[in-house]
């Protein structure tokens, strides 16, 4: 092969792809379920494959949600003091130390310094109140053994938490040692999680950002479970259960390049105002649309099945998000 080949073919294969995501992002904006007829009626060629740009987009999008949330909290030249509901600026507060009393009552100091809020230390690394010495219950390995399986896990895990606190001893395999607990990968596991609680507490803002990156890779899970339904509910019809699973995937692509494209507006006006609009009157419009498009069933008969999919996607994808956001919070 020639270098002009070369170059022939790699420009080829360029231009075809950028056909592919023209056709697939107009289709997909403005002509609900007819993509996904068309791509069960063999015009894959036509279209990016559905769940790459699935994923694609919906990284993008919170990549992006990301950016613009940390350049945006980074630049803000304004801290609000609820005594007298103001914007200060801030470069004003800047090396100035403030006195309150906190709930015991007692003085506690505030400083800004360049931009943070910094609370003195002996106020930061003050054991926490709720577990002392008197209050804090010393349980055995012997006593755990005693309790079924699920209260034994629980039980172990408040023990940790609380020996932890009252300790603050970072280390699994010391705190084992003082707890005279033998140092199994799971003790240690449990003891370990104080830190990701501390971590969680202490920037609750990274922990949502760690878990609203998952969301795409959640949403492309349950997909398969949640066709399932389609598949019964459309059992009459044509289409394979692989093919419902493609409608999902492009209901919930057209969804994230709709909040693509909020993004500009939302961040001009600094509101949500456009993406609260694409969740709660356009995505259920385009939902409905779609599923007359794709099954051609009558409007009464969509209208029931866009009902009764909605009630079992958001309790099954509550239940789903609880147990893969707790797993994922296990790992954080």
């Amino acid at each position: 092969m020639s270098l002009t080949d070369f170059f022939s073919e790699f420009m080829g294969s360029i231009l075809v792809y950028d056909s592919r995501l023209r056709y697939t992002i107009k289709d997909l904006l403005i002509k609900p379920g007819t993509i996904t007829r068309n791509y069960a009626e063999g015009q894959r060629l036509k279209y990016a494959n559905p769940f790459r740009f699935f994923l694609s987009v919906s990284i993008i999008y919170f990549l992006l949600q990301s950016l613009i949330a940390f350049f945006g909290t980074g630049s803000s030249p304004f801290v609000n003091f609820k005594s007298n509901d103001t914007a200060v600026p801030l470069d004003s507060l800047q090396n100035q130390t403030f006195t309150y009393k906190n709930e015991e009552g007692t003085v506690d100091t505030l400083k800004i310094n360049e931009g943070a809020v910094v609370m003195n230390r002996d106020t930061l690394s003050k054991p926490n109140p709720d577990v002392t010495e008197d209050t804090f219950t010393y349980i055995s390995e012997a006593d755990l053994d005693t309790l079924s399986s699920g209260e034994r896990l629980v039980e172990r895990f408040m023990l940790y938490r609380d020996f932890y606190k009252l300790h603050d001893i970072k280390n699994a395999n010391t705190a084992l040692d003082s707890l005279k607990h033998s140092k199994t990968a799971l003790n240690r596991w449990l003891y370990n999680k104080n830190g990701a609680i501390d971590r969680i507490s202490e920037d609750p803002f990274g922990f949502v950002d760690y878990l609203m990156g998952k969301t795409p890779f959640f949403l492309f899970f349950f997909t398969p479970f949640f066709a399932f339904f389609f598949w019964l509910m459309y059992s009459r019809r044509k289409y394979t259960y692989m093919e419902h699973m493609i409608f999902i995937f492009h209901i919930f692509s057209f969804l994230f390049l709709a909040l693509l494209i909020c993004i500009i507006p939302d961040t001009l006006l600094n509101d949500g105002i456009f993406s609260g609009i694409v969740f709660a009157f356009i995505g259920p419009f385009y939902f409905y649309k779609a599923l007359r498009n794709f099954y051609k069933q009558s409007r009464l008969i969509t209208i029931l099945k866009f009902v009764f999919l909605n009630i079992v996607f958001w309790i099954s994808s509550s239940i789903a998000a609880l147990i893969f956001f707790a797993a994922t919070a296990a790992t954080y």
